[in-house]
């Protein structure tokens, strides 16, 4: 299955489309979507407030459930911060993401292709997922 870049409009494959799908779930602020109120990330919610450990843990744990709700080609089985200290605290978080790939998982096959890595950076500005 192919995807549509949703910047230029040119045909992307499954994948990069998947990776596209998971920049939009975590931009995306649960209850902003009409006609999906359930629909989002969860992430826009706690952004902005002090990085302690428990906050941590708790956005990892709220990126990773978006993803296994909201994009089925992908599993994700480990989340790894990256990043010094400092530059965490400056809110420049960025995380690596092992996941299996599923690319008819949207049909209702589950079964694993592959285990693939991508990023995530969150920097002022937004978020962009990083292949």
């Amino acid at each position: 299955m192919a995807g549509i870049d949703h910047r230029t409009g040119q045909v992307i494959s499954s994948y990069d489309s998947a990776l596209q799908a998971v920049e939009v779930i975590l931009s995306t602020r649960i209850g902003s979507r009409v006609m999906r109120r359930q629909f989002g990330g969860g992430v826009a919610e706690i952004l902005g407030r002090a990085v302690t450990p428990p906050l941590f843990a708790l956005f990892q744990q709220l990126v990773a459930t978006a993803i296994d709700i909201w994009e089925p080609r992908f599993r994700v089985r480990k989340i790894t911060p990256l990043g010094t200290v400092e530059q965490i605290r400056a809110g420049q978080v960025g995380m690596r993401f092992d996941v299996d790939y599923r690319p008819r998982g949207h049909l209702g096959d589950f079964t694993v292709e592959r285990v693939l890595s991508f990023g995530l950076n969150f920097r002022a500005g937004g978020l962009r997922v990083v292949a």
